[in-house]
């Protein structure tokens, strides 16, 4: 049975209360052996409960969240071509003290160089460590620091969310390609060790990890070896296309 617009059987959405809709931007690399990911200042951290947020916006009428995303990231940060996938939405009365926000995240994983760059182009931006003190696939708050070690305070829930992100990112990492994500087209196996090393936030074995990456992934050997660094110069490998996302 089609209903009309007059219909009085029809309830106005206007009847309902209408929370605010935003969206946030989870963006991620690995750099200097840590996970990291982009946070801005905010002006008003006494009353929003931290100094620094992830990138977000309010999603503006008759606008979507894919706009939304495409417009928060040209505004807030200095970033081009990111692709971004929808991860979670968080909804809980009292997130945000302005009043009823559901705030869809959107996570972003980038090769280190590539954000490193976008981020030294935007003085309101920072590229800071993220930290968590819960092992495996516990869960929980995660904490953010600068270089020097010195934490940095989230607003809204933005902490419990980097949360989620690492939490998600643990879970994934043993069944998919997600690590590959992080690095260039061309990389190391020693960079990929690195990855996951930060990620899990401990020291794996080398003989024993080469083991089940070799055994889990097809890698093709390119037969080129980087050029630069601290270490022998090793051979590159790519990721074979049937195996990326």
């Amino acid at each position: 049975m089609q209903i009309t617009k007059n219909d009085p059987k029809m309830t106005s959405i206007f009847d309902y209360p209408s929370p605010a809709i935003a969206v946030d931007l989870a963006i991620l690399c690995v750099h200097d052996g840590a996970l990291r990911c982009v946070i801005m200042r905010r002006e008003d951290g006494g009353v929003m409960g931290g100094d620094w947020a992830l990138p977000g916006g309010f999603v503006h009428r008759d606008g979507s969240l894919e706009e939304t995303v495409t417009r928060v990231l040209r505004d807030k940060t200095s970033l081009r071509d990111v692709h971004f996938e929808q991860l979670a939405t968080y909804g809980t009365p009292g997130r945000d003290p302005r009043g009823h926000v559901i705030s869809v995240v959107y996570l972003a994983i980038l090769p280190a160089e590539m954000l490193i760059k976008g981020v030294e182009a935007n003085s309101g931006l920072r590229l800071v460590r993220v930290l968590v003190d819960w092992p495996g696939e516990t869960g929980g708050t995660a904490h953010v620091s600068d270089d020097t070690g010195a934490p940095m305070h989230m607003a809204f829930d933005h902490a419990d969310i980097l949360g989620d992100m690492v939490k998600r990112l643990r879970g994934k990492l043993d069944y998919t390609p997600i690590g590959f994500e992080f690095l260039p087209s061309r990389f190391t196996l020693r960079d990929v060790q690195a990855v996951h090393e930060a990620i899990l936030d401990q020291s794996l074995t080398k003989p024993a990890f080469r083991r089940k990456l070799l055994d889990r992934h097809t890698l093709r050997a390119t037969g080129v070896r980087e050029s630069g660094g601290a270490y022998r110069p090793a051979e590159l490998y790519e990721l074979s296309q049937d195996q990326e996302e």
